[in-house]
């Protein structure tokens, strides 16, 4: 229900609002993919495009809070690897957007997210593992694309960032940067596609105090959990995640 310029559904905000606080724990790096339940969350109340445009300036405000506390702490080098590629993934979303069905994307995504801890599972290794260049070019690409029609973009490159076992720091830092970068770059294509009109714009104001909370508690959780509960918390999110984004495409 929207009532002049503004959403005013009670039923929106009662979901929004959990929305909002776990997209701000997948920002910090602490709770990755957990923040891909965000826009499924939402579009119980709202159509999935307008819930991927509500929380773009919601998305602004995590990315400039998650920057500030870790900027200094990313892998520079997989940051030039996969940058470039994610962009490119994002734009690959623009061409296909409304071609490709949100319910689509969001089982592709849940299914791969599912197959890959799966088959972290199977291996049942604590070591870290690189897998190749190429690896991390269809990781962030999937990322990107994914990112850009549904905001799920966080289980494809975490798929390649969790084997490497990096430091939690060093993960959270790498992969706020790499959003922000992705972000950033969906503005202009998102107005190209008439999503930022005024009644998301001024709801996702409203909802705007809430975006740098859930970021803040992650980053003060990333500074005190052990490696190995943070990596299993990780997990838990992608599970969580794959199974939601999965169920979310075949009900569809």
């Amino acid at each position: 229900m929207v009532s002049g310029w503004i959403i005013a559904d009670p039923v929106f905000y009662a979901v929004a609002v959990p929305a909002i606080l776990l997209m701000g724990l997948s920002k910090s790096g602490f709770a990755t993919g957990f923040g891909a339940l965000a826009v499924p969350l939402m579009a119980l109340a709202v159509p999935v495009p307008q819930a991927a445009a509500i929380t773009m300036p919601l998305l602004l405000a995590m990315d400039l809070a998650a920057l500030q506390r870790l900027r200094h702490h990313p892998d520079r080098r997989l940051l030039k690897l996969l940058l470039p590629w994610g962009v490119a993934g994002g734009l690959l979303g623009w061409a296909v957007f409304g071609v490709l069905s949100a319910p689509t994307v969001a089982a592709l995504t849940g299914a791969l997210t599912l197959a890959f801890v799966a088959w972290q599972l199977a291996r049942r290794t604590p070591v870290r593992r690189v897998a190749p260049d190429w690896v991390g070019a269809l990781c962030a690409t999937a990322s990107g694309f994914t990112s850009f029609v549904t905001h799920a973009g966080g289980p494809p490159v975490s798929a390649y960032l969790l084997p490497q076992r990096l430091p939690p720091l060093v993960f959270s830092a790498t992969m706020a940067v790499f959003f922000a970068a992705l972000n950033a770059s969906k503005w202009v294509p998102y107005a190209t596609l008439g999503l930022i009109d005024g009644t998301n714009m001024i709801t996702a104001l409203l909802l705007l105090p809430l975006a740098p909370v859930g970021v803040w508690i992650g980053v003060r959780l990333t500074d005190r959990i052990r490696p190995t509960w943070f990596y299993r918390i990780a997990y838990s999110g992608m599970v969580l995640t794959g199974s939601k984004l999965l169920w979310d495409g075949l009900r569809a």
